[in-house]
This record gives C-alpha cells, sequence and structure tokens, in this order.
C-alpha cells in the first residue's frame, strides 16, 4: 500500500514537470522557425535558378561551342528569343530560349569548346526574382565539363580545389610477356620509363598508347633512355651545351615548335580538330570501312548545255553547268526510282521524295545543303535555291533541316580544272556523283566519217554494292547522259 502511494506521488511530480517543460520550449520552437526561415531565405540560399544546358541541335552532334551570347547578364529573355550562337558538327545553330525570366548567369563564356550535351551553360532566373541573387550549383554538378576557354582560366583558379598530388607509381608488372603498341614503345623509351609499371588496357594486356602517357603523368621525373650512358648533375647548375648530333640521326625528344617561328627539324604544330571536322573525318571512316563502293564513269557531250546557257543569258537568266547537273539527276531518279534507296538496318529503304544533297566547301569543312523536291523544279529555281543555301553553308547558318535528309548527292570539282574523281558515299545515301571539268576533245563521227570537236565532262557514279548494282549503276549513267545532252528532254520527263 505504501509503494503504490510513493509510486502515484512521483508520478504526479513527473506530469508537473513535463508540463513546465513543454511551456518553456514553446517560444524555443517560434524562434527556430524563425532562423529555419532565415536561413531559407533568397539572402542565404539564393534564387532558385532555371537551368540553361547544351541541347542536341542535331542528330549526329555530341558536344559543341559556344560562338557568341546574344543576351547579356540581367537582360529579359522571352520564350523563343535567341541565347547564343552554337558552333554543332554541321553548322552554327542560333539557340533558342524555352522559358521567360531573366539571364542571371553565364557559365560558360564566348569561345568554350568541345561542351558535351547536358552540360550547364548559364542560368536563368523568373521574373521579378532578384537575378544577382541566383543559386550557382557546384562546378562537379554543372554535368561534363567542357574545355575552359581563356576568359576563364583566371576565374577556375579560384573557383576549383587544388590538384591532389601525383599518385605513387604501380609496382611493375612481372608476370607474362609484356605487349607494346609500337607508340607506347616510342614513348617509354624516350623518357626512360619501365614499361613494367604500366597498366595495360588493350586487348590481351596490350600496353596502348594511352597507358603510356597515363604513366608518363604518374612519373615525376623521366628518367634516362635505355642505351644512353649519362651522368647525373649533382647540382641545378645549368649543363653544358651538348653538341649537335650527327647528321641523319634522330632526336630522342623533338623540339617543341613555336608559334610564329619556323620549326626545327622534327617539330610539329598541334591544330585542334573542329566539330565539322572530327565528324567529317567520323562519317568518311564509317562509310569507307561499312559500305561496299562500286565505281562507273561516263563521258557526257556538253554542247547542247553549254549552247542552251548562252541563250538563257541573252534573257538575264543566269544559270551554271552545275544547275544543269541537278536538274538531270533529279530526273533521272525520278524515271529510275530503285536507285531512289537508302541503306537502313533491316535493308534497302525506298524514298517517295528525291532531295539532292550538294556539296560545297567551306572553312570549316564539307558540308552538303539539300536541294528539296528537284526533280519538280526548274533550272532557274534550282539555281536560286543553290545560290542560297551555298552562302549560308559558308557562313555557318544552315538550318538543320536544311542539311539532314538528301536521298542522293553531287560533288563537283570541275572548277578546279579536276577532269575526273571518285567520292565517298555519304550514308545512308547509296549514290553519289562525282562532277569534273569539261573539255574540248576530237572525236570521230560515225555518221560523215569526220573529226568534230566535242566538249565532254565525264562524271562517276559511286554507288552502294548492297543497294545499287553494277548493272543498275550503268543504266542510270546511261539514262543521266542523255538527260544532260538533251536539256528539253529534262522539261518533258
Amino acid at each position: 500500500m505504501a509503494v503504490s502511494l510513493r509510486l502515484g506521488r512521483q508520478g504526479v511530480l513527473y506530469g508537473l514537470r513535463l508540463s513546465q517543460f513543454s511551456k518553456c520550449s514553446w517560444p524555443r520552437q517560434t524562434c527556430q522557425d524563425r532562423v529555419r526561415y532565415f536561413f531559407q531565405s533568397p539572402w542565404v540560399l539564393g534564387v532558385s535558378p532555371l537551368k540553361v544546358q547544351m541541347p542536341a541541335l542535331s542528330p549526329t552532334m555530341e558536344e559543341g561551342n559556344i560562338v557568341k551570347w546574344l543576351k547579356k547578364e540581367g537582360e529579359s529573355v522571352e520564350a523563343g528569343d535567341a541565347l547564343c550562337e552554337i558552333e554543332t558538327d554541321k553548322a552554327v545553330v542560333t539557340m533558342e530560349s524555352n522559358d521567360d525570366g531573366v539571364l542571371a548567369k553565364i557559365l560558360m563564356e564566348e569561345g568554350s569548346r568541345n561542351v558535351r550535351l547536358g552540360t550547364l551553360i548559364a542560368l536563368m532566373v523568373e521574373d521579378g526574382q532578384d537575378w544577382k541573387q541566383v543559386e550557382i550549383p557546384p562546378l562537379d554538378a554543372a554535368s561534363p565539363a567542357a574545355a575552359p576557354s581563356a576568359s576563364d582560366a583566371g576565374a577556375a583558379s579560384t573557383l576549383t580545389p587544388a590538384a591532389p598530388s601525383p599518385s605513387p607509381l604501380p609496382k611493375p608488372v612481372t608476370s607474362g610477356p609484356l605487349r607494346l603498341s609500337p607508340a607506347a614503345r616510342h614513348i617509354l623509351d624516350t623518357h626512360g620509363i619501365d614499361p613494367k609499371l604500366a597498366t595495360p588496357t588493350g586487348p590481351r594486356g596490350l600496353i596502348t598508347k594511352e597507358d603510356a602517357l597515363n604513366l608518363l603523368k604518374k612519373s615525376p621525373t623521366p628518367r634516362t633512355a635505355p642505351g644512353t650512358i649519362t651522368t647525373a648533375a649533382p647540382s641545378p647548375a645549368p649543363t653544358p651545351k651538348l653538341p649537335p648530333p650527327p647528321p641523319g640521326s634522330r632526336p630522342n625528344i623533338p623540339p617543341v615548335s613555336i608559334p610564329g617561328k619556323p620549326g626545327a627539324p622534327g617539330s610539329f604544330t598541334e591544330i585542334p580538330a573542329t566539330n565539322v571536322r572530327r565528324v567529317i573525318a567520323q562519317r568518311l571512316t564509317e562509310s569507307k570501312t561499312t559500305i561496299p563502293h562500286a565505281y562507273a564513269s561516263i563521258d557526257c557531250d556538253m554542247a547542247a548545255v553549254m549552247k542552251l546557257r548562252k541563250d538563257l543569258a541573252k534573257d538575264q537568266i543566269k544559270v551554271s553547268v552545275n544547275d544543269f547537273i541537278i536538274k538531270a539527276a533529279a530526273v533521272t531518279l525520278r524515271e529510275m526510282p530503285e536507285v531512289n534507296v537508302t541503306w537502313s538496318g533491316d535493308g534497302p529503304h525506298p524514298l517517295d521524295s528525291i532531295h539532292i544533297s550538294v556539296a560545297v566547301a567551306t572553312d570549316r569543312g564539307l558540308i552538303t545543303p539539300i536541294i528539296r523536291d528537284a526533280a519538280s523544279k526548274g533550272v532557274q529555281e534550282i539555281s536560286a535555291s543553290a545560290k542560297v543555301l551555298a552562302q549560308k553553308a559558308r557562313d555557318g547558318k544552315l538550318l538543320p533541316e536544311e542539311y539532314q535528309g538528301g536521298s542522293f548527292s553531287i560533288s563537283n570539282l570541275g572548277m578546279f580544272g579536276i577532269t575526273g574523281f571518285s567520292a565517298v558515299i555519304n550514308p545512308p545515301q547509296a549514290c553519289i556523283l562525282a562532277v569534273g571539268t569539261s573539255r574540248t576533245e576530237l572525236r570521230l563521227n560515225e555518221d560523215d566519217q569526220m573529226l568534230h570537236k566535242q566538249q565532254l565532262m565525264t562524271v562517276t557514279l559511286s554507288s552502294d554494292g548492297r543497294l545499287v548494282d553494277d548493272e543498275l549503276a550503268s543504266r542510270f549513267l546511261d539514262k543521266f547522259r542523255a538527260n544532260l545532252e538533251q536539256p528539253q528532254r529534262m522539261a518533258l520527263a
């Protein structure tokens, strides 16, 4: 009985203390809410941004270069406004904004190169928010970053953490014979590094060039190349000038070239490849390694075309020989739809439209703008379209729909005096027509057995053997020649 009374008394006292504690803690909770509200305010955490990322402006685009920003920080932006100009793998394309707001921060300055898709390039805020208080995400969270531009070099030194100390060299690998690529062997022998320290990543334990370069970065100081005996200098005093190597000998380390000065023998200057050049190299390699090329050539008499051009020039209608070639190729494709095909993963894919891709040489590389529905256009209309597209290609202002989706390509080097050549097929197309210059030749006329001058032009058709066999390619060239030698036939076809 006494024990139960004692426990009840302790319970009452505990309840009173708990109620007093909760009364005292209520003001604390209000204070904590105010502190939490302060730290969550824009003055502390910043304004939540609208992220602007590097978009895919072409189907084959993997990275791009920032050419020019068309908006400045603090300027208002509406959906559809041009934000910046981006150099893709094909041309310079204007990037438009998807949101309304204010451009708060430009993260990738003009001149930034090799910016990967999805990389954060700028930040925006909504209308009415303080753009100066925008919250900038960490650099490592901005996605795969591109190579920083020269203007970003100073800022990057204050934002990025210090580089970690080089990791210790790996232990030598002694099991099994060493297999080195020629480039890796040359790098390791030049810098006197033990090949056993490299970690092979190539097939069947092959030490590649990248493995050798990674090992060279980890190596604190290069050792003497094997096969040469030199004495190490006891102090950092300047070493005496060595005699020049004998004529015909190859230096261990090639000299470094200096911009603006003639390079020494064995030196070179690295020129960074543009996105267009890299894509061209990739597409050409893909074409020559995956497409069985077949070639066929034919000579066309250009007398009728030359005469028609002079007659049109009298009426102030200026068209080029290449315009007639485009028209003849389009009409021939309409007459022979079995050539107007592309190759897909499942096999041949017949096309309903005839879009002619015309190769145009630019400072950035070769690009093929498209004359759409060329078979249904006149020569004068084809000429006007070709001039506009060629100028836009040289200025880098082609839109994606102006160079994507061609069904047949034409490459003309006649203006450079090339008599004939073979072009590389532009996948997934089936054919490309290479056009040379026109030349005057004497030919025997079978009717009167007399020699006559002829204005001949050689064209070479490169065809995909999986789609267009030799017999079909020969019939195509024969009909193309008939259309070109009789321009009035193209109007009736």
